[in-house]
């Protein structure tokens, strides 16, 4: 068998200038999905050279799902503390809640910085350090690879916040541990939707190509229930007209609902409970995540047909 040697390629070759080339580059939605894929999030309104007072940040975007304001500040070199001082002027004067920060190299002390950062601050703020590398097979075209270098530690935050509660700390490590797991068996079957930082949320997010809507995955453990659902933020004339569907849309899902529509509320909820979940069971996590992976993509991409 005949191998290929993996070289590295330099990332000042395949962009020159920092913004009028990778910052390009990377705001297009096909290549912002390497990005996407290792953050955890769908990114959308992606914005180049956004002003904060007199200063402008490379690329300003929000998550799909949750509307998270996310900073990206491209820096093809070595980290250096200019850059650091603008993530947090841009972070402040966008209010943004995750800050990303991608750079050639980290540097020792950048890393540090930015691992205090994450380990002090409100637990709704996020840093990222990616050092982007490109490579490619002997004559093959290069190949973009982000490498996160620092990134938020929820585990870390929640623990501060509930350190007197024994229940709630091992709640959060159950959730975070059935999310890891189910990041692994999501990417085993082809990654059929975006795959999302594992937290200590008991909710994961699925986005359906709108702002208007969006499929949660919410974790139940005192009902010992998974409940599925198109949450819908505020648009009641959304609600009512895929009620007016309901029995053709339960048809094509084979899938059961309850439609609520919240009347004294702005959101909507149109929910699908499977059962079974136990965290001190963890014998049927398998077959679980598959059920609930499987039945995600079926009412993500049959909702679609009614939304868009």
């Amino acid at each position: 068998m005949r191998l290929g040697k993996l070289t590295e390629v330099e990332v000042r070759d395949l962009w020159k200038h920092e913004q009028y080339d990778f910052s390009d580059w990377l705001s297009k939605p096909e290549n912002m999905e390497y990005l996407n894929d290792i953050l955890g999030f769908t990114l959308v309104e992606i914005q180049k050279e956004v002003s904060v007072g007199t200063y402008r940040c490379d690329l300003f975007a929000k998550d799909e799902t949750t509307g998270t304001k996310v900073l990206i500040e491209n820096q093809l070199e070595q980290s250096n503390h200019d850059h650091l001082g603008k993530i947090i002027t841009y972070a402040s004067g966008l209010d943004a809640t995750i800050i990303v920060w991608i750079v050639k190299e980290a540097r020792e002390e950048h890393r540090s910085a930015i691992e205090w950062l994450n380990n002090h601050t409100d637990k709704n703020i996020g840093f990222f350090l990616i050092e982007l590398h490109a490579y490619k097979i002997e004559d093959s075209l290069p190949a973009p690879k982000f490498e996160i270098i620092e990134q938020p530690n929820d585990f870390i935050k929640t623990n501060k916040a509930s350190s007197t509660n024994t229940e709630d700390n091992r709640r959060t490590v159950e959730i975070k541990e059935f999310w890891t797991k189910f990041n692994e068996v999501l990417v085993e079957k082809g990654k059929p939707f975006n795959v999302r930082k594992a937290t200590t949320d008991h909710w994961y997010d699925v986005a359906i190509g709108t702002s208007e809507a969006h499929i949660a995955i919410n974790l139940v453990n005192k009902d010992h229930q998974i409940v599925l659902e198109l949450y819908i933020s505020n648009n009641k004339n959304l609600f009512d007209t895929l009620y007016q569907s309901r029995d053709e849309i339960e048809a094509k899902l084979e899938m059961t609902f309850d439609w609520d529509r919240l009347d004294s509320k702005k959101a909507c909820r149109i929910k699908h409970t499977i059962t079974g979940l136990d965290f001190d069971d963890h014998s049927n996590y398998d077959d679980l995540m598959a059920e609930i992976i499987d039945k995600a993509t079926r009412m993500r991409n049959v909702f679609k047909q009614y939304i868009n």
